[in-house]
């Protein structure tokens, strides 16, 4: 199997446009067209479609292929990464899929430390929500993920604990109350999506609540606009609203609404050197920080 022919393969795969591929790979366009044809009579089978209107598809073979094409590129770069190793100089990429609080709660620092320690090793981040991400792993765009569990059938390593509260403005009459009902308040509430939304309707539903028909927004700093402008009471993840700076006031809500926070790959023991090292310096950063706030 030609490994060259395979990375080219990858690449306008993941693209779908010869264009955009040949200059991510700096050789020409019919260079890149004659590879792909090549591979294609090599294996005897069509991986695209060319369609007048939508442009390159993938078949059904070619999605099964491009699957396997990344694992042995993973292979091939852990083969480096261990010679690098050995001569101690580790190199290589490192794919990594992460939501943007966790990002910058736990990421940020550990690849900051990583770097410094393995200054030759390409992180590359894809950012995007916890199912989003539990795609990537899976069909390998990335090594590993941190995402909110469920983990699903992935191998994981926990990180931290999250839960879910309620934030309102300072003048809000609930500001002095200890704790918010949710069953009381379901008409109000501003929901932000962050990967609590299996845990919470879980929750909700075993405790037979069924919130109203209210706002849902992507992100904690519309939500956080939203709920200073009066619009209701915000449901959030703790560790996203922690990420962000507010002036808003932090709630505790009934029923209580948990989560874990993990990293998951398909096997945390056949990550590549430099990711195995990556997880490395992640679980001692949260370490640290754990043992700061004690």
């Amino acid at each position: 199997m030609n490994l060259n022919l395979l990375r080219i393969f990858v690449q306008v795969a993941e693209t779908l446009n010869i264009t955009e591929a040949s200059k991510a790979l700096f050789i020409s366009q019919p260079a890149v067209s004659k590879a792909i044809k090549n591979l294609e009579a090599s294996l005897r089978i069509q991986l695209f479609i060319r369609d007048k209107h939508k442009g390159l598809l993938l078949t059904e073979a070619g999605r099964e292929i491009l699957v396997l094409a990344r694992q042995m590129k993973a292979i091939e770069n852990s083969i480096y990464q261990i010679a690098g190793r050995e001569n101690r100089l580790l190199g290589g990429k490192v794919k990594i899929g992460s939501f943007p609080a966790a990002t910058t709660n736990l990421l940020s620092k550990a690849i900051a430390d990583f770097r410094a320690g393995y200054p030759l090793v390409k992180i590359e981040l894809l950012e995007g929500v916890s199912e989003q991400i539990k795609i990537w792993v899976e069909d390998r765009t990335v090594e590993l993920g941190i995402v909110a569990s469920p983990f699903d059938s992935f191998e994981f390593e926990r990180l931290q604990s999250d839960y879910m509260v309620a934030i309102v403005p300072a003048k809000h009459p609930l500001a002095k109350e200890p704790i918010i009902d949710l069953d009381c308040y379901r008409e109000e509430i501003i929901f932000c999506k962050g990967g609590h939304e299996i845990a919470m309707t879980s929750i909700l539903k075993e405790h037979r609540i069924e919130l109203g028909e209210g706002l849902t927004v992507q992100s904690a700093e519309t939500l956080i606009r939203m709920v200073r402008n009066g619009l209701g009471i915000g449901l959030i993840s703790n560790f996203t609203l922690s990420s962000v700076p507010h002036d808003l006031i932090v709630k505790d809500i009934r029923p209580g609404i948990a989560r874990d926070i993990g990293i998951v790959a398909h096997s945390l023991g056949e990550l590549s050197p430099a990711a195995k090292q990556l997880v490395s310096f992640l679980t001692q950063s949260v370490r640290e920080s754990d043992e700061g706030f004690e």
